[in-house]
């Protein structure tokens, strides 16, 4: 087999979430678990993509809303989330989408860079999108959802 045909068959996994009925990836290294998050404390003058701190098996966890950090309208009141688990320089982040989907294995050729027309709010937090089925995969940057000093961009 070819080089060429080797690196075309090297996949790359993906945890799949679902946000306000868009499809985005979060790259399968990055993702420690998945859970439903639970009692979220507030925390006082936090970026408003905050939604709180938990308690995840004895580590505090801070949960992030992914609705808010793409500007995407909130949630309905009493609509089921989930969490993804993510750790970053030892600490523990939750990112709260509205349901998790499957792990996608998927081939370099399918995926592009940010289109032109992607929402700025989206680009400043995205890698690109893999071309599926009928359907467009957004590729969520976990460093850059994890940047601070972005945090209030999309509000």
């Amino acid at each position: 087999m070819s080089c060429e045909n080797n690196h075309e068959q090297a996949s790359e996994g993906f945890v799949t979430v679902v946000i306000a009925g868009q499809l985005f990836g979060l790259r399968l290294e990055r993702v420690r678990d998945v859970f439903v998050p639970q009692s979220l404390s507030a925390v006082p003058l936090a970026p408003p993509e905050v939604a709180g701190l938990l308690n995840l098996r004895g580590r505090i966890v801070t949960a992030l809303d992914l609705r808010r950090r793409l500007g995407l309208p909130p949630r309905e009141e009493g609509q089921p989330t989930v969490a993804v688990g993510i750790e970053d320089r030892g600490e523990l982040y939750g990112l709260i989408a509205d349901r998790v989907g499957d792990v996608l294995w998927l081939k370099p050729s399918s995926f592009e860079t940010n289109p032109a027309n992607l929402d700025p709010r989206w680009a400043q937090v995205c890698s690109g999108v893999h071309r599926l089925d009928g359907d467009l995969m957004v590729v969520l940057d976990v460093d850059k959802i994890l940047d601070f000093s972005q945090f209030g961009a999309a509000a």
